[in-house]
């Protein structure tokens, strides 16, 4: 039995005797050294390090841990504006570098340049194009207050419509179609400050003496027809669709109806004008502003009536 007394290889000898246990040496015995030491099972649980590289019990020992770094970034002040790589794709440019021009409803916009034809018709007084598509054809066109365009004002007062009193003819143009002289304007309602197109009118000046009428569908709401008589056709499709009204039932009047060239031609359209004679004119109106299509529709509406007035003449 040991004693206190006894002295063992852990004494105070000096460290010339001192021998390191063979449970614990390098080398000293089989399955001892470091290449021999268990491996630690791939799920076992971290422990604390000690920083020792002698052998420790499998999972005793944890990885070397990175020193860990603040996720707090340093603010940075407002006057120094963030390096060119550390900027966002998707961050709004600096003010000074906001491209110059107009701004739209969703940011600015680029403005583009006018082309050739855009600088000889302005879209603010060219919107659709008539202008454009006159000049194409060879017509000439006006602002509706020149000489020539004074009877214009009278055709606008005898139109079946309601004009105004600040309705007058504008955006005027004057050429031959479908073998007549032709002058389509618009029915502008004018203030100081802007101008809108109310009606499209084209009109064809006609010779002699034309008798007063209209010629409109049966579903518009019709206005001053007091002293108007209303002239079957003979045809109940037609009349069921369009109504012709006249001062004076005559042959001239009734020629319009009866020709069957005018009737199939009304028929196939959308029942969306009206037609009427006044100040030495035969002319169509539409609502809305003129555009070029338009133009050329009157012009055939136009030639199949005049040249039924004709024909009975």
């Amino acid at each position: 039995m040991s004693s206190p007394h006894d002295r063992d290889g852990f004494d105070d000898r000096g460290p010339g005797d001192w021998q390191e246990p063979e449970h614990l040496a390098e080398g000293g015995g089989e399955g001892t050294g470091a290449a021999d030491r268990p491996a630690d099972p791939p799920n076992a649980a971290p422990g604390p390090s000690t920083g020792s590289t002698a052998w420790q019990p499998p999972g005793w020992d944890l990885p070397t841990v990175e020193p860990e770094r603040s996720t707090i970034e340093p603010a940075v002040p407002q006057s120094q504006p963030p390096a060119p790589d550390e900027r966002q794709d998707d961050a709004l440019p600096p003010a000074e570098q906001a491209p110059s021009g107009p701004r739209g409803l969703f940011g600015p916009r680029r403005r583009r340049e006018p082309g050739a034809a855009e600088q000889v018709f302005r879209r603010e007084t060219d919107p659709v194009g008539v202008q454009a598509w006159a000049l194409h054809h060879g017509w000439v066109a006006s602002d509706g207050t020149g000489p020539q365009d004074a009877p214009l004002v009278d055709l606008v007062r005898s139109a079946p419509v309601r004009p105004a009193k600040e309705d007058c003819p504008g955006n005027v143009v004057r050429g031959r179609g479908m073998g007549l002289d032709l002058v389509a304007f618009d029915v502008v309602y004018e203030t100081p400050r802007y101008a809108v197109p109310r009606w499209a009118v084209t009109a064809a000046p006609v010779l002699g003496d034309v008798p007063s009428f209209r010629l409109t569908p049966a579903r518009f709401w019709k206005h001053r027809t007091g002293g108007l008589l209303q002239v079957p056709s003979g045809d109940p499709e037609f009349d069921l669709r369009w109504v012709l009204l006249a001062a004076v039932d005559g042959p001239q009047v009734r020629r319009v109806v009866e020709d069957p060239v005018v009737r199939q031609l009304l028929l196939g359209t959308d029942d969306g004008d009206e037609l009427w004679s006044a100040a030495g004119f035969v002319a169509a109106v539409r609502p809305d502003g003129h555009r070029p299509q338009l133009i050329e529709h009157h012009a055939r509406l136009l030639a199949v009536v005049v040249g039924a007035l004709a024909a009975a003449a």
